[in-house]
């Protein structure tokens, strides 16, 4: 964060991380196995035989309740349509309620999907109670409500709830929206776009406030809306068995937000970060930057992508177990780095909603580290004397090594391969090697020969810019060779390749935009020289 901030700090506004978005499940530890459920009816409400009918007549009642509910205090309650994406559909309920500056459910959807549920069934041979009844534990279909409401500390949330036994229940909290509510409550000013603070009167309250989230606060709301929308229970049964809902951590998404002064630098830099993060996020990076170790039981992905959403813009994303970064720029406003986890134990953290602060703290690292990565990745100009020591021999004992050209192709497709050292988190053989050059170039085996290979393999090592791992013959990049492929590679891309098109089209058709803004600036210094040669000559 510090490469990051001493590069581009004087095109940055502010720098702010925060949670952005928190799924949180409740659910009642006393009702969630079979022989809970046998207490509580047997123990507490004296029924012996526990059938489906017994167990349907929770779920009756409470939904009987919720259309009580939405009739009464005149809230619109409809089955959510497919395809259709619930928070778009409600969002003009919200607008309406915003704009009256109310608080509390403004709309209900109804959705039939997969839960826990119990399931009563009689046993297979005849036993000497004719009440028992086996019960098992099974996912299922049934209806959930989604209530959306307004509250006046957690802003705009939803609080997904099941209407089958164990009763479970879904809130799905946004970040952005908590500290909005407390930036007015403590009179800040700020401008806010979507989901990212673009303006602040005061930065360090700003990042004060998000610290500040504490999961007591988060509790009590939950606790509030639970007892008020949530399933009903009488006293005697709170009194007889504990029902107290318990929080846990399901998904959690963490970002770290750099909005800069000026539109012009986010896109440039945002590309180049991608061009740098498909090379260099290998299996390594990815396991230094998460924290993670790397072992052949490795679970989950290991890889780097990038894609393009529907709305427009790319995302850089790498995923390492079951959690994933994901880097895009915003509005040409904003960059921002995000991780999103779905499973807290690949980081050795616990779920129970009391860790919220060890959860912000091992993830707000993850972000700095992804920052410093690409800070690293970006300070490149201190490295270009390289060109010039790779092109001079070296002796290696009594052997005289040849230096390494910027010209050399057989070497600039080498490095390109080495460079997505992904698949191959045990090394590269040359085998390997060989045959991911032959089959990504096209090449003919007689073409490039695997001696060949061999050879260009033992200049780089001379060099330092592979090693082998261990006793075996396995190779990889060391961190100067990741260096000098990447200004190889990039230098033959960005520059080389828009140079050499150019001078195939000496005279392009005016109407023919250039493909890249090097071979624009190529042809423009070119038309000037040529006007000033028409102009000596006349």
């Amino acid at each position: 964060m510090e490469t990051f901030s001493r590069l581009f700090g004087s095109l940055l506004a502010f720098v702010y991380h925060c949670f952005d978005r928190l799924v949180i499940q409740g659910y009642l530890p006393l009702l969630t196995r079979p022989e809970n459920i046998v207490h509580f009816f047997r123990e507490v409400h004296g029924i012996r035989a526990i059938t489906k009918e017994v167990l349907r007549e929770r779920t009756t009642v409470y939904q009987k309740w919720v259309e009580a509910f939405a009739r009464n205090h005149g809230i619109p309650i409809e089955w959510a349509q497919k395809g259709v994406r619930k928070e778009d559909y409600v969002r003009p309920q919200f607008r309406s309620l915003e704009r009256q500056n109310r608080y509390g459910v403004y709309f209900i959807l109804k959705s039939m999907e997969r839960g826990v549920s119990f399931r009563s069934s009689q046993p297979k041979f005849p036993t000497s109670d004719p009440d028992y009844r086996i019960l098992h534990r099974q996912f299922s279909r049934f209806t959930h409500y989604y209530f959306y409401i307004r509250d006046e500390v957690l802003g705009p949330f939803v609080m997904c709830a099941g209407s089958f036994l164990p009763f479970h229940t879904t809130y799905y909290l946004n970040g952005h929206q908590l500290i909005e509510n407390e930036l007015k409550a403590r009179g800040i000013d700020y401008r806010k776009n979507d989901n990212a603070f673009l303006w602040v009167s005061d930065p360090e309250a700003l990042q004060a406030v998000a610290d500040s989230l504490s999961p007591q606060v988060l509790q009590e709301r939950l606790d509030y809306w639970t007892l008020i929308l949530g399933p009903k229970f009488s006293r005697r049964e709170r009194q007889a068995v504990r029902l107290h809902r318990h929080y846990s951590i399901n998904q959690v998404e963490y970002c770290r937000n750099f909005i800069f002064r000026r539109h012009f630098p986010i896109h440039h830099l945002f590309e180049r970060s991608c061009d740098l993060g498909l090379a260099r996020l290998t299996s390594d990076a990815l396991s230094q930057i998460f924290g993670f170790r790397l072992t052949k039981k490795l679970r989950g992905k290991l890889h780097t992508t990038l894609e393009k959403l529907d709305y427009g813009h790319h995302v850089l994303r790498g995923y390492c177990k079951s959690t994933f970064l994901r880097m895009y720029e915003k509005f040409s406003t904003f960059l921002r780095i995000e991780v999103c986890c779905n499973r807290l134990a690949d980081f050795g953290l616990k779920k129970s909603l009391e860790h919220l602060p060890s959860v912000a703290r091992v993830l707000a690292a993850v972000t700095d580290r992804v920052a410093s990565f690409q800070a690293e990745s970006l300070n490149v100009n201190g490295h270009f004397p390289l060109f010039q020591r790779l092109a001079q021999p070296i002796v290696n004992s009594r052997t005289r090594v040849p230096g390494i050209k910027i010209q050399d192709t057989r070497m600039i497709r080498l490095m390109e391969i080495l460079l997505h050292s992904g698949t191959q988190v045990g090394g590269w053989r040359s085998a390997d090697i060989h045959s991911a050059v032959l089959a990504a170039f096209g090449l003919a085996p007689d073409t490039y020969s695997l001696t060949q290979l061999r050879y260009d393999l033992r200049k780089m090592k001379a060099h330092g810019l592979v090693e082998r791992l261990g006793k075996g013959y396995r190779y990889r990049l060391t961190a100067k060779g990741i260096r000098v492929a990447l200004l190889f590679v990039l230098f033959h891309k960005r520059v080389c390749g828009p140079l050499a098109a150019s001078l195939f089209l000496r005279r392009p058709d005016p109407a023919r935009k250039p493909p890249s803004k090097i071979e624009a600036a190529y042809r423009q210094a070119d038309a000037s020289i040529q006007k000033v040669i028409d102009l000596l000559a006349a």
